[in-house]
């Protein structure tokens, strides 16, 4: 009866994971297929099949045909730098202050900060879109990273890194005479070096990502970002699946690369940032 038990628990815990990973990797397998098919092969064949009839790359050409990539690239990581740079600078010096400091406010800070994680985008970006207008930098690329310059998913999971550092190391330091700047440099910043691998790494996500934002700010083409560049590959009377597959191909490569550089650091540093009660 015991062993009944384990062997309906497995079953049920490998079914949820198996569609887990379709729901998660099935789209990306699907268009990886889609890039991949000729003229041969029917897109809106019913059943729909994976493996291509007659597999090209072709259609990976026509993108960089059709549309710079390279210059949209270029914006792109230009912006995503700005933002990986801001929030690992500003969320590791706010961490740091409501992890390790102690000053009137601090616990309120901190709940506002949660709190600001339930506002959806879409209710703050008009508000948004009038300051960068009043500041004069609609239509740049510093206008695209401001509102992105500091997330509070980024400060809270610096704030829970910073408090998981023993104490007994800043008394240490204190008692050598270190001053607060040269405990936050020398004492707790390298202790939290994955975690703030981890918000560099949700920065250029969320940055080379966005889609929103960029169309509404930006109306030049040479300040396109990628994800908007591509939307090009949309005609107005006829578009072909398989050049936008292949496009959003090209626009998660760089996201994969970065990942996988840096992915020895990111469960370390989700564990070091989790939220602690």
């Amino acid at each position: 009866m015991h062993r009944n038990k384990i062997t309906v628990g497995k079953v049920v815990q490998y079914t949820i994971l198996i569609l887990m990973f379709l729901l998660l990797v099935g789209p990306f397998v699907w268009e990886i297929s889609l890039a991949l098919k000729g003229p041969g092969d029917n897109v809106y064949a019913v059943p729909p099949y994976l493996v291509p009839k007659t597999p090209t790359l072709e259609n990976f050409k026509q993108v960089f045909r059709q549309v710079p990539i390279m210059h949209y690239v270029l914006n792109t990581l230009i912006v995503a730098c700005i933002s990986i740079v801001g929030n690992v600078a500003l969320s590791t010096m706010a961490g740091y202050a409501l992890g390790r400091l102690k000053w009137k406010g601090r616990d309120t800070i901190f709940t506002i900060l949660m709190l600001t994680m339930v506002i959806p985008v879409e209710g703050i970006i008009i508000s948004q879109f009038l300051i960068i207008k009043s500041i004069h930098l609609q239509n740049t690329l510093l206008g695209i990273a401001l509102p992105g310059l500091v997330g509070a998913i980024n400060i809270i999971l610096m704030t829970n890194a910073f408090k998981s550092i023993p104490k007994e190391l800043e008394e240490a330091a204190q008692m050598d005479g270190a001053n607060v700047w040269q405990q936050f440099f020398h004492i707790c910043v390298p202790q939290v070096k994955g975690t703030m691998t981890v918000v560099g790494i949700f920065a250029f996500v969320g940055a080379w990502n966005d889609f929103l934002w960029p169309l509404i700010v930006i109306s030049d083409e040479k300040n396109y970002t990628l994800t908007i560049g591509l939307n090009r590959l949309k005609g107005m009377f006829i578009q072909d699946p398989r050049l936008i597959a292949a496009g959003a191909i090209v626009s998660l490569l760089p996201i994969v690369i970065f990942f996988a550089c840096f992915q020895k650091y990111f469960f370390q540093g989700l564990e070091q940032g989790g939220i602690k009660e």
